[in-house]
């Protein structure tokens, strides 16, 4: 299927200068941002007071978190233990210093005062406090898991391509997941371990773009014969279009329908990947494209080397 003529001879790499020095923007705009506003994080990563209630009778999730809210809790999660009669209540960290028996039974008393004042017949079976030791744990974990990503994408394309395409991979990863980190601190959205499943998956959807378009300039390479490489580039994105196209605008159907139904417990992850999936795309082509042209990629490069042995030669 074909949206786009593939023989088209759209000048993109004209642009490149313009294209980078955005990228070089919004990347540099993203770091400042997150460095001076901060993330704001979750209770997965900050700890706080686990609650669970019991309900006289099936209540549905959305009536929890509406009565919390009604009653002036803020970032709090809420979700389903047990069946529809039970739910887990995850709130702030209390204070500094408060974290006693007493504080803490003050808390539950008050999430449980809330539930019955909006009608919904609950009995708190237990509270807790979860302390920031998990935090800093489920940190370490997800900067570990990040990273390991990226340097196994790296090695991956620099193997099954050439260097230089794994150092423009490793860039436009960096690029993409630090500029969608970037508008999740902007949105102020709770960051949590959707949100972090979020970047992963942007990391993951973006190299995958980023190989069909490399495969197609190594193709290219290899059979055109005088072709200079800011015009390989050029004619591998156009024969590419229509499937990044495509597939951008499939993907984003998908996440916008989970934006829509899969309520908040999803919504970031959601809102992250679509933003993700916008700026990979992008980034695909005018920003990693152009990283391989000032790396100084050529035909020789991605020539397939013949061996010189005839007995080798024989061998599959």
């Amino acid at each position: 299927m074909e949206l786009f003529n593939p023989n088209a001879n759209i000048q993109f790499m004209r642009w490149r200068n313009v294209a980078v020095a955005i990228s070089a923007f919004l990347f540099i705009a993203s770091i400042v941002l997150i460095g001076v506003r901060g993330l704001n994080l979750a209770l997965d990563f900050t700890g706080g007071t686990l609650v669970e209630a019991e309900f006289a009778q099936p209540v549905e999730i959305e009536k929890v978190r509406a009565a919390l809210n009604q009653a002036g809790f803020a970032n709090f999660t809420v979700q389903s233990i047990g069946g529809a009669r039970e739910a887990a209540m995850r709130l702030p960290p209390i204070a500094k210093g408060e974290e006693n028996a007493e504080r803490q039974r003050e808390m539950a008393e008050s999430v449980g005062k809330a539930l019955n004042d909006a009608g919904l017949g609950a009995t708190i079976k237990r509270s807790e406090f979860v302390g920031p030791q998990v935090g800093e744990e489920l940190t370490e974990s997800g900067v570990i898991a990040v990273v390991f990503v990226i340097l196994t994408i790296m090695l991956y394309v620099a193997m099954r391509f050439e260097w230089r395409f794994g150092v423009a991979a490793i860039a436009g990863e960096i690029h993409d997941v630090i500029i969608s980190l970037g508008f999740v601190c902007l949105l102020g959205l709770n960051f949590d371990l959707t949100v972090l499943a979020g970047l992963l998956t942007v990391a993951g959807y973006s190299i995958n773009d980023k190989v069909v378009v490399f495969d197609r300039v190594r193709e290219i390479f290899r059979s055109a014969r005088k072709l200079p490489p800011e015009e390989t580039i050029n004619k591998a994105i156009n024969n590419t279009l229509s499937r990044t196209f495509i597939t951008g605008v499939t993907t984003f159907f998908a996440l916008f329908s989970l934006y829509l139904i899969g309520g908040p417990a999803v919504e970031g992850f959601a809102i992250t990947v679509i933003f993700g999936v916008f700026i990979g795309t992008l980034s695909s082509i005018f920003f990693c494209n152009p990283i391989l042209l000032w790396l100084g990629v050529t035909k020789s490069d991605l020539q397939v080397v013949k061996k010189e042995d005839p007995a080798l030669a024989l061998r599959p």
